[in-house]
């Protein structure tokens, strides 16, 4: 079900790209709003409580901003607010976006003959119910040995230095050296559309009840 089509906007709290992209492709017509929390100061030691801490954080952000707007102008429009977090755990420890380029080196280097999983949520708010719920995705990705030649390129490039854990798959230097993905591409991008769609069609149903 297509948003042209629904009676309900939805706002997508993250300026990703790679999320943007995968909502778009998922058929919905949406707008953006960015958090802008501090990331680290929210710790947690499982990568599934960590990743959800962070989407409720942005979420009660952007809910907060919203309001602040709301306050100036009346909007009565169903909307559905989708906040998102993805993080690398690389054997047992937690990995967000390297903060150097030694930093994203030394994680890539990392996943050369190895492997890495990614953990993501998705947590929907509607906006005009209060129904607010959330759930977890978790990948493993394999990969084929990484050339030095392939990570300076990506480094050079810079796309790696704003990802999680600096792993990006889709990449068409890195796409050939991945061995195997279990689970699926747009969860390790950022969003996993089988899970989102789940969630906003539970978000929508509470639009009626």
């Amino acid at each position: 079900m297509a948003a042209n089509s629904s009676p309900f906007k939805i706002i997508l709290g993250s300026s990703s790209v790679a999320r943007r992209k995968i909502l778009a492709e998922m058929g919905y017509d949406f707008t953006i709003m960015t958090a802008d929390i501090d990331e680290k100061s929210i710790r947690k030691e499982k990568p599934e409580d960590l990743v959800m801490a962070l989407a409720d954080a942005k979420a009660d952000a952007i809910l907060s901003k919203i309001r602040t707007l709301d306050s100036q102008k009346k909007d009565d429009e169903p909307t559905i607010l989708v906040a998102a977090d993805t993080v690398v755990v690389y054997e047992g420890v937690v990995r967000e976006k390297p903060s150097s380029k030694e930093e994203a080196r030394k994680f890539m280097k990392d996943y050369s003959g190895g492997h890495a999983a990614t953990v993501g949520s998705v947590l929907v708010t509607n906006l005009k119910t209060g129904f607010r719920k959330g759930d977890w995705d978790c990948v493993e990705i394999y990969f084929h040995e990484i050339p030095d030649g392939v990570i300076e390129s990506l480094i050079e490039e810079g796309t790696v230095l704003n990802v999680a854990g600096g792993l990006i798959i889709e990449h068409p230097l890195i796409l050939p050296l991945v061995k195997q993905v279990v689970g699926t591409t747009d969860s390790v991008m950022g969003l996993p559309k089988a899970l989102t769609e789940r969630l906003l069609e539970e978000a929508r149903s509470s639009f009626e009840s």
